[in-house]
């Protein structure tokens, strides 16, 4: 977890679900730029909150920063989340929420939007590794129902998951379901779901400039359509189908 202070102007620009900033040490150059979604944002004391896994060399040099240590951001962008009409267009029911490990970090300001709009939450935590949920305190803040179980195995999601949804959405109004994951997970579930409720999700496209033009982003369809997903927004189930995975 990392809490960085910047200025007002830039954190009011972060507040929205689906921000995110690129970060790197201070002392490296600019192709060690991580894409970093936002967790947390304050406008009073001017600062925000990030949660970051170490897998790779960029992470690891942030990771390798001092408290009170300079950090480049680079930012504003608002493009983290896919399907953000749906997040804000649901308004006074129920919203379910369904995270995998780091993913859990994002889906705090869609969790607090939904919130603000009159929804109660329901949340399904599978921590993926991690010993305990890292946002029980924002689950707790916005008094969410906590359901922690697994959610993939073997490339599918768990039988577990499948009867916890059906007996969820049979007992529940449910308005939209959430899902910040990866790729796999939330695929599986455009499937299972069929449409049966609106859906958002994290958009988890590798992201190098975030302005569209390096094409690190861009994903290919048939019919040699290329879409660029740090800009392009739209519903999940529109950036998996027909897309060609090799």
């Amino acid at each position: 977890m990392l809490t960085i202070s910047l200025s007002h102007k830039l954190c009011q620009q972060l507040v929205y679900p689906g921000s995110f900033v690129f970060l790197r040490n201070k002392n490296d150059s600019g192709f060690y730029d991580a894409p970093i979604s936002i967790m947390d944002v304050d406008t009073e004391e001017n600062f925000i909150k990030v949660a970051i896994e170490i897998r790779g060399v960029k992470t690891k040099t942030i990771a390798s920063l001092n408290k009170n240590d300079d950090i480049w951001v680079r930012g504003p962008f608002w493009n983290g989340v896919l399907g953000l009409k749906n997040v804000y267009m649901t308004k006074d029911g129920t919203s379910l929420l369904i995270s995998r490990g780091i993913g859990q970090a994002p889906l705090v300001p869609v969790m607090k939007k939904l919130y603000s709009n009159g929804n109660k939450i329901i949340a399904i935590i599978d921590n993926s590794g991690y010993e305990n949920i890292l946002i029980k305190n924002y689950l707790e803040l916005y008094n969410a129902e906590i359901i922690e179980l697994n959610t993939l195995k073997a490339g599918e999601l768990t039988e577990e998951l499948k009867d916890k949804l059906k007996e969820i959405l049979d007992k529940e109004d449910i308005n939209i379901i959430h899902c910040s994951a990866q790729d796999i997970i939330i695929y599986k579930l455009v499937e299972f779901l069929d449409g049966k409720v609106p859906i958002s999700s994290s958009n988890n496209a590798k992201m190098c400039c975030g302005e569209g033009v390096c094409g690190t982003c861009t994903v290919r369809y048939k019919g040699h359509i290329v879409k660029r997903l740090c800009k392009v927004q739209t519903e999940p189930k529109y950036v998996f189908r027909e897309r060609r995975l090799i």
